[in-house]
Formats: C-alpha cells, sequence, structure tokens
C-alpha cells in the first residue's frame, strides 16, 4: 500500500496556512468557484528558517545534559517499562544506548553548508540536470522516535560549477540523523541545495517506510509514503518533473 503526501501545506494568499487538502484532488476537481479568494494556494512552497538548513542545530553554549544524566534517564525507562536495570544483560545497557544516541543523532552537530561548500568549474559547459537516485538514509521519527527509512532520489541543475556527488548522500545524511517527519526531511534538503549551490532548479523525491505504522499502531507492514519538493525550473516545468520522475523509476541495468 502507498501513501502519497505532499512535503508542505501551501499558503494562502493572506500567508495563512490552508485547510484546503488539493493533494487529495485532481486539478480537473477542484473549481475555482469552490475556493475563496483568500484560500486559493500561492505557487512557491511556503519557505524554511535558513536556521533549519544552513547550520548545525546544536550551538556550541547550548546547555545539555551530562552523560551520567543522560544514562540515568535510559535506567528510569527500563524500570518505567516493567524492567530491573540491575540484572546481568541490562547492566551496560545505559551507557550503550546513550553511544547509539551519539550515533544516530549525530546530524544536530553537522554544518550542512560546510558540506556543500565545496564546488568544481570544470563541466565543459554541462547544462542538464544531475540526478543522485536510491541514497539510502534512516531517521527518526520525531513524534515516537522510531525508525523510518527508504531512499532519497535528487537532482539539481548546476550553475557553471557542480558539487562532488557523495555531497548530496551527505547531506541527507547529516539531516536524516535529527529527528524528523519525512515531509520536513524533504524540504530541508532542497532548501539547502537551493540556498548554497543556487542551482536553475532542485528535485527531491523521498520514499521511505515508517517503523511508527508498521510495527505499532495500525501496523501496516510494507506501506510506502512518498514526499517531493521542486524549485525552479523543476516546479515551474511539469515537461522537466515528467523527466527527473521517470528516470527515477527507470530499471536498474
Amino acid at each position: 500500500m502507498d501513501a502519497l503526501i505532499k512535503s508542505l501545506r501551501p499558503k494562502t494568499a493572506d500567508g495563512k496556512t490552508s485547510d484546503l487538502k488539493t493533494s487529495d484532488l485532481k486539478t480537473s476537481d477542484l473549481k475555482t468557484s469552490d475556493v475563496k479568494p483568500s484560500e486559493r494556494p500561492v505557487d512557491r512552497p511556503a519557505e524554511l528558517d535558513p536556521s533549519e538548513f544552513m547550520a548545525a542545530a546544536v550551538r556550541a553554549d547550548q546547555p545539555r545534559p551530562s552523560r551520567a544524566e543522560a544514562e540515568a534517564a535510559v535506567l528510569t525507562l527500563l524500570s518505567y517499562i516493567g524492567e530491573n536495570p540491575g540484572r546481568e544483560g541490562l547492566l551496560d545497557t545505559p551507557r550503550r544506548v546513550v553511544e547509539a544516541f551519539d550515533e544516530l543523532y549525530q546530524g544536530y552537530h553537522q554544518c550542512p553548508a560546510e558540506v556543500l561548500n565545496r564546488t568544481f568549474g570544470e563541466t565543459a559547459g554541462y547544462d542538464d540536470f544531475v540526478l543522485v537516485r536510491d541514497i539510502e538514509f534512516t531517521s527518526q521519527c520525531e513524534h515516537h522516535m522510531m525508525p523510518f527509512y527508504g531512499r532519497a532520489h535528487i537532482a539539481y541543475t548546476p550553475v557553471e560549477r557542480v558539487v562532488g556527488l557523495s555531497k548530496l548522500a551527505r547531506l541527507t545524511d547529516i539531516f536524516a540523523r535529527r529527528l524528523q517527519t519525512q515531509e520536513h526531511l524533504t524540504a530541508q534538503i532542497a532548501a539547502a541545495i537551493d540556498e548554497i549551490l543556487k542551482p536553475r532548479g532542485v528535485a527531491i523525491l523521498i520514499e521511505a517506510e515508517h517503523t511508527c505504522m508498521s510495527v505499532r499502531g495500525v501496523a501496516k507492514h510494507g506501506a510506502t509514503t512518498f514526499t517531493s519538493r521542486y524549485t525552479g525550473m523543476f516546479r515551474d516545468n511539469p515537461a522537466e518533473q515528467e523527466r527527473f520522475l521517470s528516470m527515477v523509476r527507470a530499471p536498474h541495468r
């Protein structure tokens, strides 16, 4: 079962978020007369605060609990679920959990702008888009702190200079290794590339499975969520969107 979710709800002409779920309708189904002028979505998606995609999320002067306090919190959770934190198999669990958190959430301490800052100018006049598909990632849902994982497909049309291909994967990991929603992750990656590289356009498609709905709650294993974001030439030209999607969906050789 697949679910198609728009990355951000559209804003209305007065700057407020619209409750109209246009993502659930085809263009032909939406009658202009049914929508008040103040509720009609504008063409451009809502902008993100640059602090969300230009710098590390944790400042050096930001107060944080000590490692000992973090391990004590894990002991509390073990007791809460009914476990005996003193039994042999759990003696080192608080230390292991905190070490795992350091790895899983290292994106809070990494700077997206630094990853994309080094570019190369020897492109021989290349003027088409660059696509890196099937970038595997694992992130953590900010609502339940449970993993969601999948693949990101990223394309951008450079202006004179290009970025190293591995940097797009590194950028994905920086944002994925923070508490996230898939919609926000999609928007952050697109915004960072758009702001730092200043390309003619960016296209992002992310597909992922969320364990917060596959192993708990409705428990629908295999449900896939898709989110997308287009800027510049991709947003303005449906033919370029289609070409991007056809290349993403093309079978592997």
